[in-house]
Formats: C-alpha cells, structure tokens, sequence
C-alpha cells in the first residue's frame, strides 16, 4: 500500500502551496478513522515541502508547524469518527459488522483488552502502536470515556507522532538531495520506526509520572 499510495504523491505535491494544509487534515482524519491508510504518507511528505518552501509559507519553521497542527487536527477528526460510532453502536454490533468498514474482529478485541486492562490512558500511549493506533478509540467509545478526557490523552499522543513523521521529513528536505516521494517516504518510515521504541518508552514514563500525580494529589484530597 505505502508504494502504491507513495506513487500518487508528485501529483498532490504540486498543489501542495495552496491545498497542502487541508490535504494533510483530509488524509490525517481518514488515517485515524478506521480506514486503513499510513500516517508516515502524510506527515513524511508534509515536513519535506515545508523544508522546501512548497507548502505556501515563506518560513520553514512555520510551514512545519502548520502541518502539525493540521496533522492532529486531522487526527482527532478521525478519531472522533471512531469514538462516537462506537458510543452510539455498541462493541455487538462492531463485532459483528465491522469487517464491512475495515475493523477486524482480531484486532477490536486486542485495542479493548488493552484498553480494559490499563485504562483511559491507554488512548495516548496505543496512539504510537502500529494497527492499534486507529482502533484503540472504539474501546474508549464503547467504555463511553469522558469526551474531554479522551481529547486530551489522543491529542497527546496523535501529537507526538505526527511531530516525529514531520520532524523525519523536514531533516529530509534540508539534508537530502533528490529523491523520488517513494524513496522519501520509505527512508522516512524506516527512520521512524527505528526511533518508535524510544518515543514509546518515553510515552510510558509519561504516564507513570500522571498516574503518580493523580495518585499523591487523590491522597490528599
């Protein structure tokens, strides 16, 4: 799919300076629904033309900011898809008819265990796990996790990703000569993977230090 996708890629850049924002909402929205679609074809590429200069801004800096915000914008617009579906429908009925929509049966039920079993803050961490990434919303929606709550736990984490997909492009586009966006996006996915384990550890510790606080600052109430 990444090779298939990543061929599509020259065409959308070259709109890039006047869509390129909006387009990495779009693609962003679709990739934290519960279609399947990369996040490293969208973010990768955003980073690199922000670092060219082709995504409509004068400053690099704020072009890669722009499509960060748009990316999470993006991100929490997909996952809201999820979350209320899954409020609204019930964990039955994605069961039984979620193969239709792309949610496998396998898994729905892997993202609620691991939902069931560590709790809301699940929603941050399983933001940066492969596969995990898109579903883990509907668990949060099925357990009916307080809107705000599940906002600030995927915003963070749905962050943190998209700022590495960026950060990987834009070191890209100011170092690299030529390449073709299938070559980009690849040496970036691979680039980020490498580094996903660090940024999942320091995630955790995050939420170690939140369960922590929450426990003292419970105490002293």
């Amino acid at each position: 799919m990444l090779e298939t996708l990543a061929s599509h890629l020259d065409g959308l850049a070259s709109i890039a300076p006047a869509w390129g924002l909006l387009l990495v909402f779009a693609f962003m929205a679709v990739e934290s629904s519960f279609v399947p679609f990369p996040s490293e074809v969208v973010m990768i590429p955003a980073g690199f033309l922000a670092a060219r200069g082709e995504l409509g801004m004068s400053s690099p800096w704020i072009a890669v900011a722009a499509a960060v915000a748009a990316g999470v914008a993006g991100s929490l617009a997909g996952a809201y898809v999820n979350y209320f579906l899954s409020l609204w429908l019930g964990k039955p009925f994605l069961e039984k008819y979620g193969k239709y929509f792309f949610v496998k049966r396998e898994p729905l039920d892997r993202a609620c265990e691991v939902f069931n079993k560590y709790g809301a803050a699940t929603t941050f961490v399983c933001r940066l796990v492969p596969v995990i990434r898109q579903l883990i919303s509907i668990p949060a929606g099925v357990a009916k996790m307080p809107l705000g709550e599940f906002t600030l736990f995927t915003g963070l984490g749905a962050g943190i990703w998209t700022i590495v997909l960026a950060a990987v492009g834009f070191a890209l586009g100011r170092s690299a000569g030529d390449m073709s966006y299938l070559e980009l996006v690849q040496k970036g996915a691979e680039t980020a993977k490498h580094h996903l384990p660090l940024v999942i550890l320091c995630a955790v510790f995050v939420v170690a230090v939140y369960f922590v606080a929450s426990k003292l600052v419970m105490r002293r109430r």
